[in-house]
């Protein structure tokens, strides 16, 4: 069918409630808007589903997140006769905790027991209570750091980890036998009465705060000083208020000030465009707090905790708000050194990172004798290869890191961990403040060991089903330009990461090209947002040197994709 005879089906449906049909019944006459809504279905992806919130086949509402639980219900009941449970959690976002509930409803009506949490809770959170409860999957509803338009469905497995594409693609066959709006549902009450969802909360919290703060290098030296770090934290109206600040407060991190305006939850994000820890505007009621209250750090959460961003003050008064590869470079370079000042740093220790993060990381990881590996982007491949570490004994999981603000150490989560991460960085602050030095100070004097990489990201955002087909039309050209030089640096290799063959990888829609000065550029469609995006790496002796480096590059390649996507 196409998207007007699928917005008649919705529209004539007596399972379609009144609320939905007045919305639908208010495009009548936008024919875009009906095409937008209806020219496809919402596509479950190895990220689950992620959209704009609306009515229609194309967009988040609670019809396509009950189609979608009644394909992870059929799938789960496929494999094996064995007793299934779901552990669901949900951030603040418009109607998250609603689709949460639905959820659960329809996995109970197919005899799946659900850990559903009691109140919003972090993706970090819902990550280590699948494992600390030995649950089959688990849900969590969020659109991270999209604007408040959005929300979310990402499914994860029993590993921790969000779901592999074999369980996905399956997942999306047992979706797409489901008829429109037919799917099984038992009532909320009844369910909670007769044990089929069970609430959790504090227990489950009490676990994750243990076995997290035992990844502490120096727990007596942040007991003892952690008072004394002035810091800043904003959890942008989300899921990370609570969890981050207890766990702060228990390692001895007390003097902690919250901006009250971005404290409690709210879906409508009114003090950002976007909730998002990578953008400088997340900072703004942050830095004035610090400057009234003497911090020298500022924390970022977004809303469901899973990225973690850092303003920094530096020597001359002003703040820097540090990219998730500097952070990255912080953290791995603190962990590494405080494991081998205290004899702890295993002979078989492994880093892992994605394939358009910052190679600082090899050069420390050079140094300090540890396995670096390379996965593509998204965080499931790190966990993919902590999963394996596990089983295998092979190799011991030190830390994983993507440059889009994610980092994880200890493995007891299996995706990006923005509680964790928290908690690592006021370490690395009492630490330094030991030695008389801020975080910006270590950052310098990391660039001053390991020589100047810095990196250059720009997302290109193009919504809608025309947005879509630029995207792919600008791959497709890239794909079939050979690329000899850019910025008049000569191209030495090019890796196309469909060709499984030639890199080792899954394949994935991305080409990453090598220039003959060290410098790196990678290009790709993000796998959860309308955008393009551009990634550039470069590394000098000096700051000015890598500086002018990076812009020269950057300013060739973003011309040639405008051109692209006109």
């Amino acid at each position: 069918m196409n998207a007007l005879e699928r917005y008649q089906v919705w529209l004539h449906s007596d399972k379609v409630d009144e609320k939905t049909k007045s919305e639908l019944y208010a495009i009548k006459d936008d024919m875009n808007e009906i095409i937008e809504r209806f020219y496809m279905e919402l596509e479950f992806g190895t990220a689950g589903l992620r959209g704009v919130i609306g009515a229609g086949d194309n967009r988040m509402n609670v019809y396509n997140v009950r189609k979608a639980t009644e394909g992870l219900a059929l799938y789960l009941n496929s494999l094996s006769s064995d007793a299934k449970s779901v552990c669901i959690a949900y951030d603040s976002r418009r109607y998250s905790d609603l689709f949460a509930r639905e959820s659960a409803c329809v996995l109970a009506a197919h005899g799946i027991k659900v850990y559903l949490f009691s109140t919003l809770h972090s993706v970090p959170q819902l990550s280590f209570t699948i494992r600390h409860l030995g649950c089959s999957a688990g849900i969590v509803i969020t659109a991270s750091h999209n604007p408040p338009k959005y929300n979310g469905y990402k499914v994860y497995w029993s590993h921790g980890g969000q779901v592999a594409p074999k369980e996905a693609n399956a997942i999306t066959e047992y979706i797409r036998k489901v008829e429109d709006f037919t799917t099984k549902y038992m009532d909320y009450v009844a369910a909670v009465k007769s044990g089929m969802i069970v609430l959790i909360g504090e227990e489950v919290d009490e676990a994750y705060y243990a076995v997290t703060e035992s990844i502490l290098l120096q727990p007596e030296l942040v007991q003892r000083k952690g008072k004394y770090l002035k810091l800043v934290y904003t959890p942008l109206h989300g899921s990370g208020n609570i969890p981050v600040r207890a766990l702060l407060e228990r390692i001895g991190v007390t003097n902690v000030q919250v901006v009250r305006e971005q404290e409690l939850p709210d879906c409508t994000f009114p003090t950002v465009s976007a909730p998002n820890p990578e953008n400088a505007e997340a900072f703004v009621l942050a830095k004035k707090l610090a400057d009234k209250n003497g911090a020298s750090v500022i924390l970022a959460t977004d809303p469901d905790s899973d990225r973690l961003g850092v303003a920094v003050k530096k020597t001359d008064g002003d703040w820097a708000v540090l990219t998730g590869n500097q952070i990255a470079g912080i953290l791995l370079h603190s962990l590494l050194t405080g494991y081998k000042t205290m004899n702890r740093l295993p002979s078989n220790g492994l880093v892992i990172k994605s394939l358009v993060s910052t190679r600082l990381a090899d050069a420390i990881c050079q140094r300090f004798g540890v396995e670096l590996r390379e996965v593509l982007t998204g965080f499931r491949f790190i966990s993919e290869q902590i999963d394996i570490c596990e089983k295998t004994h092979n190799n011991t999981f030190l830390f994983g890191f993507e440059e889009s603000y994610g980092f994880l150490a200890g493995g007891f989560a299996r995706d990006k961990d923005a509680i964790c991460a928290s908690m690592l960085i006021a370490e690395a602050c009492v630490v330094y403040k030991e030695r008389g030095m801020t975080l910006y100070d270590a950052l310098e004097e990391i660039y001053r060991t390991y020589g100047f990489f810095k990196e250059k990201v720009k997302s290109y955002t193009l919504e809608g089903k025309a947005g879509l087909e630029k995207i792919q039309a600008a791959m497709k050209t890239l794909r079939s330009t050979n690329l000899e030089a850019v910025s008049g640096y000569e191209v030495t290799k090019t890796e196309d990461y469909q060709n499984t063959d030639a890199t080792g990888l899954p394949p994935s829609n991305v080409l990453r090209y090598s220039l003959a000065n060290g410098t790196w550029i990678a290009v790709r469609p993000s796998g959860t947002e309308p955008k393009l995006k551009l990634y550039i790496g470069a590394n000098a002796d000096t700051e000015p040197a890598v500086d002018a480096l990076l812009e020269n590059v950057f300013s060739d390649m973003d011309s040639r994709l405008l051109e692209l996507l006109k």
